[in-house]
């Protein structure tokens, strides 16, 4: 008998006229257990707080490769709220409390993109009144102004994502990664709450040995990492939520392969070999399915009279701590042709270095759902479908 199910009824008896009444529904691994029962968690009851009423959502960067994947949980979240009497009645519709941490329905969801890499995956949602697209820069206030003005709650993606990228043009890095998230703040409602995405690059070169934790100096390398660590500042200022994001990978409906282990993989997937420079530099990894369910959870509980999520999350894999050539043996698991190579010459000129501890937020009852493993999996399954010339899924 498969998990979830019940026994057939006794013969005789009166059939059920609800056959799934009494299914039972395992929770997902995320929320495996009642806030009650969560560390931190005592006051998150529903007499306790109150959720935000249909709030205005505004995400700027919205259609790139973490905001199309929070766009679509948001979207499928509030198709979802809108069968909440099905789900109150039906044990089945359990699910999607689950995988979408019981976020109330929302008003309007407005996603401000220039849309730079041509990306085009959102006109899904177009015949949704409640989605808004706004194609526009995140350098222009004027425009800009209107629709901060507008959110509860703000989310801002936008950026020059990458030490490569911001190196090539400072200025433009330097007004998309802290300028602007300095203007959302300054210009958003006063009691609207801003979600903000840092790297945890921001720790540098860390302490062989010594996981890095919310409460340590940050020490910024580069100047992607210095822009974004600026704009930590503001939005923590502003009382918002900061998630430092481990390196993400997955795949995305705006894919991108300039990530550790998407790179990693598709050099596998392509190439059949990989040259590591620095092979035992470590970082911390995350899945992009992860990070969107983070921002849910953060956005599903900014309004605890407590602010249980204001201040700063490291979010990653704790089980993944690893170093560049430990990552390229879990891929040459699944691609056992996979030849790894070494140049104790070559620099490397990412020279981040250092692990994570996500013990604040796990503490709190979150839990990532995808293992690196199943990332590496998915990854080869998309090469499959999206071609060998893969060139122009990059930020570089």
């Amino acid at each position: 008998m498969s998990e979830g199910t019940q026994e057939p009824t006794d013969k005789g008896k009166e059939s059920d006229p609800n056959p799934y009444a009494k299914t039972v529904i395992k929770d997902a691994s995320t929320y495996n257990a009642d806030v009650e029962d969560k560390p931190g968690y005592e006051d998150l009851k529903k007499e306790n707080w109150e959720p935000c009423p249909n709030p205005t959502i505004l995400i700027t960067g919205g259609a790139g490769y973490i905001g199309t994947v929070l766009v679509q949980k948001l979207m499928e979240s509030k198709k979802m709220w809108g069968l909440k009497d099905f789900n109150m009645k039906d044990p089945r519709g359990g699910w999607w409390k689950d995988t979408y941490p019981n976020l109330q329905s929302f008003k309007k969801l407005i996603v401000y993109d220039n849309l730079m890499y041509q990306q085009t995956p959102l006109t899904q949602y177009c015949y949704r009144p409640e989605f808004e697209f706004v194609n526009g820069d995140v350098r222009d206030q004027d425009k800009l102004k209107k629709y901060v003005e507008q959110a509860d709650i703000v989310i801002p993606l936008a950026a020059i994502v990458g030490a490569p990228a911001c190196e090539r043009d400072k200025e433009l890095a330097t007004a998309v990664n802290y300028e602007h998230v300095k203007f959302l703040c300054e210009n958003a409602k006063p009691k609207a709450k801003i979600v903000y995405p840092n790297t945890n690059s921001g720790y540098g070169i860390g302490e062989k040995g010594v996981p890095c934790t919310e409460d340590m100096p940050l020490n910024p390398i580069s100047h992607y990492g210095r822009t974004k660590c600026d704009a930590e500042k503001v939005v923590l200022e502003h009382g918002g939520i900061v998630f430092r994001l481990a390196t993400v990978f997955g795949v995305s409906p705006r894919q991108r392969l300039d990530l550790l282990v998407n790179d990693f993989t598709y050099k596998a997937y392509k190439d059949g070999y990989i040259v590591l420079f620095e092979q035992d530099f470590v970082r911390n990894y995350i899945h992009v399915q992860d990070v969107a369910l983070a921002f849910m959870r953060g956005i599903h509980f900014y309004t605890h009279p407590k602010k249980m999520m204001t201040g700063v999350y490291n979010v990653g894999l704790s089980s993944a701590n690893l170093s560049k050539l430990e990552l390229a043996e879990k891929i040459k698991e699944q691609v056992p042709g996979f030849s790894i190579q070494y140049d104790d010459i070559a620099e490397d000129p990412d020279k981040r270095d250092y692990i994570v501890s996500n013990a604040k937020f796990e503490n709190q009852g979150w839990r990532p759902r995808y293992t690196l493993e199943r990332g590496i999996t998915e990854l080869l399954k998309a090469f499959e479908i999206l071609g060998p010339s893969l060139n122009k899924y990059t930020n570089l």
